[in-house]
């Protein structure tokens, strides 16, 4: 992946900030902690240096859309990243994304029981822990 200018990190970092100032104004005014709240940079298409630029100021929770760039790039990056996927999946990407990111930490856009039978499944063969998601009832909105 390509390097970006400077100016262009200093412009991620800005927006990063600003974002998370309105996130905290929202949550203030919606009565709820600011620290509920889980801001995910999403970095599909981004340069590996921009995501580490925004690692490097303390962001640590990242979503990718595409599984092959989502596993060419994250190995290549801390492993104390919090990633999300937040693409479509097809059933023969689900064992590559699990064996490549090991700190994947959600898959947020399962949408057929298919799909979720072979994260289950890819979980258990890697000796993965598996994590329950929630029903539609159960999400706050």
């Amino acid at each position: 992946m390509s390097a970006i200018p400077v100016a262009m990190d200093k412009v991620a970092a800005v927006a990063l900030r600003s974002v998370l100032q309105r996130v905290s104004q929202a949550a203030d005014k919606a009565g709820r902690g600011s620290q509920q709240i889980r801001v995910v940079a999403v970095s599909k298409t981004k340069p590996i240096s921009l995501i580490k630029q925004l690692y490097d100021v303390g962001h640590r929770c990242f979503g990718e859309n595409y599984a092959q760039e989502f596993i060419e790039k994250a190995p290549q990056l801390p492993e104390d990243i919090e990633w999300h996927f937040i693409g479509n999946l097809q059933s023969n990407k689900v064992k590559p994304l699990l064996a490549s990111v090991p700190n994947l930490d959600m898959v947020e856009s399962v949408d057929d029981e298919k799909i979720a039978n072979h994260l289950d499944r890819a979980v258990g063969n890697l000796g993965r822990k598996p994590t329950e998601g929630l029903s539609p009832s159960e999400y706050q909105w």
